[in-house]
């Protein structure tokens, strides 16, 4: 599970593993075009999705156990 959060920060929880088919059928569109971040040592990372003007933060979901 994913959750993504958008430019108004308005959260979206995505259900399946694939984020980026579940956002484009969401909001109904064909493509989208990654979002990537820098770090301080100056590395990119993908950290999202900007579709039909709107960008998305994915993060990644887990269970939380403890032993």
């Amino acid at each position: 599970m994913f959750l993504a959060i958008d430019q108004f920060n308005q959260k979206h929880l995505l259900k399946t593993k694939h984020p980026r088919k579940e956002l484009l059928e969401r909001f109904c569109a064909t493509k989208a075009t990654k979002i990537y971040q820098d770090d301080a040592g100056g590395k990119s990372y993908h950290v999202g999705y900007a579709i039909q003007g709107m960008w998305f933060t994915l993060y990644k979901l887990s269970e939380f156990r403890r032993p």
